[in-house]
């Protein structure tokens, strides 16, 4: 005589957002892995006026773009894949939260069409023609202008947009102890700074590379990473799940 083993409900739930767990985990990560090399990459186009009527570094600046896309499509993917999860502690919270990723993808992919506008004029008017005198000073404030709708598109994506996410999901896992409590406490005290950081410089009295927007980012960063980190790692906690 054989006997059948079936999964015990508790068993059946974890292995069930384990997967999830590990989805958002990676996204997570791979925000990381894709927006600080971009940073770099773009930085040619953000810190020389004179990028769209001279010789330009066209390949390095795609690839910037190409990264900040990647990175875009990852803040997409954290909200959908933990969303089936969180979603059992509070429903509304989890879709706001889904809805703020949206948006942050958005505004971070503005940002690139406007980087990708730069380069595209450089290669069609400026590469081509060799642009010199009135010509030179029109494209050259097309593209300040550009850049300036990418450097907007920085602060309210990456800045506040990130500060809205943590509260949202940092309040989700807080209440839910899916993760231990410590990890989204850092997103929890985070968000407000860079939210402070972000108006003040929205109203002109904070640079977003000065030091104080540095500090505020931090507590963001360590929350994002150790969160991304923990559920790549452990998933959930087997406890909350089993409460839930």
């Amino acid at each position: 005589m054989t006997t059948m083993r079936t999964s015990s409900p508790r068993q059946t739930q974890t292995d069930w957002t384990r997967n999830h767990a590990r989805a958002a985990g990676a996204f997570y990560l791979i925000t990381f892995l894709a927006s600080i090399p971009a940073l770099l990459l773009i930085a040619p186009v953000l810190d020389h006026a004179d990028y769209i009527v001279g010789a330009g570094s066209d390949t390095r600046v795609l690839w910037g773009c190409l990264l900040d896309m990647v990175s875009a499509l990852a803040c997409i993917g954290t909200a959908v894949a933990v969303l089936p999860v969180v979603k059992r502690t509070n429903e509304a919270l989890a879709l706001g939260f889904l809805t703020s990723r949206l948006v942050e993808a958005g505004i971070i992919l503005t940002g690139v069409v406007s980087l990708l506008s730069v380069v595209t004029l450089r290669q069609d008017l400026s590469g081509a023609t060799g642009t010199t005198g009135e010509d030179a000073a029109t494209l050259r404030t097309v593209g300040e202008a550009l850049v300036a709708v990418r450097d907007w598109t920085f602060l309210l994506g990456p800045g506040f947009m990130a500060g809205v996410n943590a509260l949202l999901l940092g309040t989700l896992l807080y209440r839910s102890r899916l993760v231990p409590r410590f990890i989204p406490a850092m997103g929890l005290i985070g968000a407000p700074l860079l939210l402070a950081s972000g108006i003040a410089t929205f109203f002109g009295h904070n640079d977003q590379l000065s030091a104080w927007s540095l500090l505020a980012t931090l507590p963001i960063a360590a929350w994002e990473l150790s969160v991304g980190t923990y559920m790549l790692v452990r998933g959930f906690k087997s406890q909350a799940l089993q409460a839930g």
